[in-house]
């Protein structure tokens, strides 16, 4: 096995102390989603799971409202 250190990545939201996340804020979603318009897995943004929920139903309503794209 490797001897490296793994970092321990922290949540944004809970650093940043963010209790609601908006919709409507696009540019902080689009963080958290990749080039194919896919939404990344908590493993790959250290993102707590709480969040984790809360992040995927704002993309959802943002890609209903078309402010997020559903493909690319």
């Amino acid at each position: 096995m490797n001897n490296q250190t793994k970092t321990e990545k922290k949540c944004y939201f809970c650093e940043n102390g963010i209790k609601d996340i908006d919709y409507k804020d696009t540019r902080m979603l689009r963080q958290f989603i990749n080039t194919y318009k896919k939404i990344f897995p908590r493993k790959k943004t250290g993102v707590c799971s709480k969040h984790q929920r809360k992040l995927a139903n704002a993309i959802k309503n943002a890609r209903i409202i078309a402010l997020l794209p559903y493909i690319r």
